[in-house]
């Protein structure tokens, strides 16, 4: 199975615009969910509403994402419990985004392991722009909050929220986008990173958020 052939069923082409089917959007992330992870990605009827709000979010469908009080000018931060499903749809939310919208998914946990054998060079990636490009690649940083305050000879950083704060920069002023996944909580992200980091969190995400009651699906 070719992914973007399901993509291709979800919208017709009027007036040089994709129209797009939310029925038809789900059938499609279900089709690619089987393909990536096997017949035991499923759908919940539950999870609906956070699906709806990511593809509306990834197809760029500006009239809903604000009747759905998304900005399409952040990123988007996807909270929930584990297991809930948020690496996976975030994975799967890339199929939809057009190439000038897709984005790298980056274990927060990898990162930390990295600093801790290359110190701050490992940040480069995620924090410089690259030659003759204006915006920073986006990324989605998974599980941010798993990651632990590193160490490299001596040296102890917290490294995502070094990232944050750097791309932070990048998003006011060059417009980059930045998408995390999280177990934690807002009140636990500013435990963990300082009220500053929380603030620009603040500002560069959409805040997307399953149950906290949400059984683990794994």
């Amino acid at each position: 199975m070719n992914p973007y052939n399901e993509i291709q069923k979800t919208f017709v082409v009027k007036n040089g615009v994709k129209m797009y089917d939310f029925d038809k959007c789900l059938v499609a992330l279900q089709n690619i969910g089987h393909y990536h992870f096997g017949n035991q990605f499923k759908i919940h009827e539950e999870d609906i509403p956070v699906i709806r709000k990511l593809i509306t979010y990834a197809i760029r469908d500006l009239a809903t994402t604000t009747k759905l009080n998304l900005n399409p000018n952040k990123g988007i931060i996807l909270s929930g419990p584990v297991g809930c499903g948020k690496t996976s749809l975030m994975f799967l939310l890339n199929y939809f985004c057009s190439q000038n919208y897709s984005y790298k998914i980056k274990p927060c946990r990898d990162i930390a392991f990295e600093f801790a054998t290359k110190g701050y060079d490992a940040l480069f990636p995620f924090t410089k722009k690259e030659y003759k490009q204006i915006k920073l690649n986006t990324y989605c940083f998974d599980d941010l909050g798993t990651e632990k305050q590193i160490k490299h000879f001596g040296n102890e950083c917290n490294v995502m929220a070094e990232i944050i704060l750097s791309r932070y920069d990048s998003f006011i002023h060059d417009k980059s986008l930045t998408h995390v996944t999280t177990n934690l909580s807002a009140s636990e992200l500013e435990a963990c990173y300082g009220d500053r980091v929380r603030s620009r969190m603040r500002q560069m995400f959409n805040l997307i958020a399953f149950d906290r009651d949400t059984k683990d699906k794994r």
